[in-house]
């Protein structure tokens, strides 16, 4: 083999061993998605649609008071909103979008969870008519200090 041929190769070999664990982990299904929602809820049951085919797997627990869920997980009260959801270490609150829920769950920030407060129309769940109104969603730490993680 020549010197050139070798190089070669093993450089290609190289990437695919650095290629092929990027790709599993990428190809790896999200964890399992835990929301708490009104059994009644339209837009929740909507939003749980939203995330199913954005491939999570949910486990849904009916509830009429988010009160004791949203405290315990670090949800400030002026994030609260229809349904909670935990997923891996993280909440998320409201309809927020599955894509930022992934950003989320792959670059790992230092935050207890994101939120899209209210039920703003277009959101996830939300889609009624041709309207959509933009709106924030919101990166919150226990102890109640928040940023904007993405805008709408």
């Amino acid at each position: 083999m020549k010197r050139r041929e070798f190089v070669r190769s093993t450089l290609s070999a190289g990437a695919v061993l650095l290629i092929v664990p990027r790709a599993l982990r990428a190809s790896a299904a999200p964890p399992v998605m835990t929301v708490y929602k009104s059994p009644l809820c339209g837009c929740c049951g909507e939003w749980v649609k939203h995330v199913e085919g954005a491939g999570f797997t949910v486990k849904i627990v009916p509830t009429e008071d988010l009160t004791d869920v949203n405290r315990t997980a670090g949800v400030p009260q002026s994030l609260e909103a229809c349904h909670t959801a935990l997923v891996g270490p993280y909440v998320v609150v409201g309809h927020t979008p599955a894509d930022l829920i992934k950003k989320m769950l792959a670059e790992k920030p230092k935050i207890t969870g994101i939120a899209v407060p209210g039920m703003p129309q277009g959101s996830p769940g939300m889609e009624q008519g041709l309207g959509k109104q933009a709106y924030e969603v919101i990166a919150f730490e226990r102890g109640g200090k928040t940023s904007v993680y993405a805008k709408r």
